[in-house]
């Protein structure tokens, strides 16, 4: 079975990370799959391509002009047939819309998706825009999986209600991902954490549904009971050059470090006393369950399928978000209930391992795939 896997990818993310670990053991499970990495003509090396290349993994960079782009999604269709692909698998609503706006009955060659969350962008941004038809291109799939039961709420009653939809929840390697833990870092994080205790870690992009505002704004109080405490955030975005400013006004340059990508962070994980993900909307985050898999506590938001992965709050702190000095009380409560969140981690990590593997993921998308060419 030859399933071509397409995404326009931001970073190094959930979704990258999900489809990493799905494209693994489909090759073990005897599928061909191949990732198409979509990007503008002057972008080089994306983070996931190269991440790909690393792990050998089967990946073609494809460079076209941004936007809504009929010609370059029809080539991408025409290339698919001469290389005789059976299924496309979307991972976007880029991808969701160009290859949707065509029939099937004109590409020959089935569509399906998987959801991974939207942002609930503000009504007629251009983030709305995309999202809108994103909705609409959904009625084009074969099948359209939900990472989690949640997102059933964010889109359409009548394909939410249909027998196309699936849900399967996103799944990791859980011994690769204990094994970088184990790995060294870099001689720069190596000297904040040096200097910082207890360490605070967050991960995602630098966007408004991640809350890093919030976090940001929650580190000052934790940092008056805890003077020694440090804050790393990995990721980039377009908030960036806010965040950068937050930290400046309230004095916090010392104490926040944000280096950008980071490639392994599961070793930063295993440094770290408390994950932070004040996450205003999610799916599954795939951090989440990296973070379970490699045994940090965790405080993170009662967003999306989160609550229900940490077992109504057995697996680590699930914090209502009301404001940031809430968030600062949730991350107070975490550093200071040690054997608490002792027993939580020790929970988590036996969840992820039995409910959340790459390979009981890729199984059940082989029965999505199968129904799909049924």
């Amino acid at each position: 079975m030859k399933i071509l896997h397409l995404i326009d990818s931001g970073g190094l993310y959930g979704a990258e990370k999900m489809l990493l670990a799905l494209v693994a053991e489909q090759l073990k499970l005897g599928l061909q799959p191949m990732i198409l990495s979509a990007g503008a003509p002057n972008v080089e090396e994306k983070a996931m391509e190269t991440e790909a290349r690393r792990l050998s993994l089967p990946m073609i960079s494809w460079r076209m002009k941004p936007g809504f782009n009929p010609k370059d999604s029809m080539a991408i269709i025409r290339w698919a047939k001469a290389e005789g692909y059976e299924l496309f698998h979307s991972h976007g609503y880029k991808f969701n819309v160009l290859i949707g706006l065509w029939p099937e009955f004109f590409r020959k060659i089935p569509l399906m998706a998987t959801l991974h969350g939207y942002v609930k962008a503000p009504r007629f941004s251009k983030s709305w825009v995309y999202e809108t038809l994103d909705r609409l291109a959904l009625r084009q799939m074969s099948c359209v999986v939900l990472v989690a039961e949640a997102m059933k709420r964010d889109i359409p009653c009548s394909v939410a209600k249909s027998d196309f939809v699936k849900v399967i929840p996103n799944g990791l390697d859980t011994v690769r991902l204990v094994q970088a833990g184990s790995e060294a870092l870099g001689p720069e994080l190596e000297s904040f954490i040096g200097k910082h205790n207890p360490l605070l870690l967050g991960v995602g992009r630098f966007s408004y549904e991640k809350g890093f505002d919030l976090l940001v704004a929650a580190f000052r109080p934790v940092k008056a009971q805890h003077p020694g405490a440090g804050l790393v955030v990995i990721g980039e975005g377009m908030q960036r050059q806010q965040l950068e400013q937050q930290v400046q006004d309230l004095g916090l340059t010392e104490s926040i470090y944000m280096p950008g990508y980071y490639n392994n962070v599961p070793a930063l994980m295993a440094r770290s006393d408390l994950l932070c993900m004040p996450s205003r909307t999610e799916g599954l985050p795939i951090t989440l369950l990296e973070a379970m898999a490699v045994g940090v506590p965790i405080c993170a938001s009662d967003v999306g399928e989160i609550r229900t992965v940490l077992g109504d709050g057995r697996g680590g702190t699930v914090s209502a978000l009301a404001s940031a000095k809430d968030l600062a009380a949730d991350i107070l409560h975490s550093l200071e209930k040690k054997e608490q969140m002792a027993e939580a981690v020790e929970w988590s990590r036996q969840r992820v391992r039995q409910i959340y593997s790459a390979r009981n993921m890729a199984q059940q998308y082989l029965d999505v795939y199968q129904k799909a060419l049924g």
